[in-house]
């Protein structure tokens, strides 16, 4: 077994060191990225419609991942009997540049950054920041084979402009439609009173996405809905926070009542990445002053390495 943390006479608790994401080596030189995943930090929240703070996003997850940085090799999972992250080679790129009220700048340094990932074969996992770093994250695959999008998500995020806004928080999954390497969307979690008008969901719908809430895939259950998911594609991910019910993630800037339980997301992505490859993931939308808990920000580091556990389990 590899050596980890306990055998090097440092005890390095969670509450010591600096805040990369489980505690990764950091990479400052993006052209000199060798790992199999690498984390980019999005702290951009000027997409919001009400509330912001998704900026510290990032920095909220980095220091809630701490928490499951204990140093072991891999982390074992005695439901599943499979020691997850084992071997997996994992890094700390820091944050793409925002540019204060500048959107399209700080949009294209994002790209930039999963472009830089995309290109030394790693896995990119975006820290949000707010949904709409969703829409550079997805114009940074325009070189690669086409991507599935599966969205957990209280919205549907398919408002086409609004007062000339075409690049909020409102408006990724739309545009991720108008990219030819977008094959098919799944928009799951999607409930109650929507950001999104009723013809944002007409267009979804005769755009081939599948629309389903909360309730309809508690009733359908997850075998079912996985079922309903084109197999063998290539899936990028995009999860945001609000996706989950507040009472477990207050810490959102548009909390939905009505949402997932942990449990709900984490079968429906294992079930997803034993169904094909998932090739790059975002997770949006926690803004950490909202949840002086902190629950919601452990919720999401805890989250993003079981995702990044069985990603790697599945894909090799």
């Amino acid at each position: 077994m590899a050596a980890h943390g306990y055998d090097s006479g440092r005890l390095n608790l969670p509450f010591v060191g600096i805040s990369t994401f489980a505690k990764s080596p950091y990479v400052e030189n993006w052209d000199a990225i060798d790992a199999d995943v690498a984390i980019l930090g999005a702290p951009f929240d000027f997409g919001t419609q009400w509330r912001s703070g998704a900026r510290f996003g990032p920095r909220g997850i980095r220091e809630a991942s701490t928490l499951f940085a204990f140093g072991h090799a891999g982390a074992y999972d005695h439901e599943d009997d499979v020691t997850y992250l084992e071997g997996v080679r994992m890094v700390d790129l820091g944050d793409a540049d925002i540019v204060h009220t500048d959107t399209m700048k700080s949009h294209a340094n994002i790209e930039y950054g999963v472009r830089k990932i995309l290109a030394a074969g790693a896995l990119p996992v975006v820290l949000g920041g707010d949904h709409s770093i969703n829409i550079p994250c997805i114009n940074a695959f325009s070189e690669q084979e086409p991507i599935h999008v599966v969205q957990f998500d209280a919205h549907l995020d398919f408002v086409d402009e609004r007062h000339g806004v075409r690049f909020g928080h409102g408006s990724p999954l739309r545009r991720a439609s108008e990219k030819p390497w977008v094959t098919g969307m799944t928009q799951l979690g999607i409930r109650n009173v929507s950001s999104t008008a009723k013809e944002g969901y007409d267009y979804a719908r005769a755009q081939g996405s599948d629309i389903l809430s909360v309730r309809q895939i508690r009733k359908l259950g997850v075998d079912a809905v996985l079922e309903r998911i084109p197999a063998g594609k290539r899936y990028y991910l995009t999860i945001d926070i609000d996706g989950f019910d507040p009472s477990i993630a207050p810490g959102t800037g548009t909390p939905s009542h009505g949402g997932f339980i942990y449990y709900e997301v984490l079968e429906l992505i294992a079930g997803l990445a034993k169904r094909g490859p998932i090739v790059g993931v975002d997770l949006v939308e926690v803004a950490p002053d909202y949840d002086h808990t902190g629950s919601t920000a452990i919720l999401a580091a805890q989250l993003l390495l079981n995702t990044i556990g069985r990603i790697f389990i599945n894909n090799g």
